[in-house]
């Protein structure tokens, strides 16, 4: 990939990597345009003269971590996107650590999680849900209008855990849109 921070993110549909088109080409904004830069070798932009990195071999270049904004900013351009597949949404989990960054990336990586109803990942949308309380309103009805049972299961498992800690309001909010 062209960006050190998506590498093992930039599949087609089917999962194959990308041939030499990139998001532009299949309608998508540049990653560039979102304030991300293509980083190669001391920083500069030019990686062709590597050839290619076997994904199971990451380069020092892509232990690097950006910023909990730059996150954000990423994910909230995923939110966008019509559909992930869930192999994707893995890879993103494995190279950002999501579920360990603040509220606020973690509130965004758990939407794309109920958007793409990404069962594996469940377990971080209800650590969420009982850790971040008054972030997790929104995040109560998206799960409640996805109709899917299982993550209506969900959100009344997780309310019926936390709705003594939540301040009043809130659950009152909460049970309005779960009963």
């Amino acid at each position: 990939p062209r960006y050190w921070w998506a590498r093992g993110l930039e599949t087609d549909r089917a999962g194959r990597p990308e041939g030499p088109e990139g998001p532009e080409q299949r309608g998508l904004p540049a990653l560039s345009s979102l304030g991300f830069a293509p980083q190669g070798r001391a920083g500069t932009a030019d990686r062709s003269s590597r050839g290619p990195t076997p994904a199971s071999a990451p380069s020092p270049c892509c232990r690097r971590q950006l910023l909990p904004d730059q996150l954000v900013l990423l994910l909230e351009h995923l939110l966008e996107q019509k559909t992930l597949s869930h192999r994707t949404l893995r890879s993103l989990q494995r190279t950002y650590q999501l579920q360990d960054q603040d509220a606020e990336v973690r509130h965004r990586w758990c939407e794309l999680i109920v958007k793409h109803k990404f069962t594996k990942a469940y377990e971080s949308v209800e650590q969420f849900l009982q850790e971040d309380q008054a972030m997790g309103v929104y995040l109560y009805g998206e799960l409640m209008v996805s109709e899917d049972a299982r993550q209506q299961q969900l959100a009344r498992r997780c309310f019926e855990r936390t709705r003594e800690q939540m301040d009043r309001s809130s659950a009152q909010v909460v049970a309005d849109m779960l009963f």
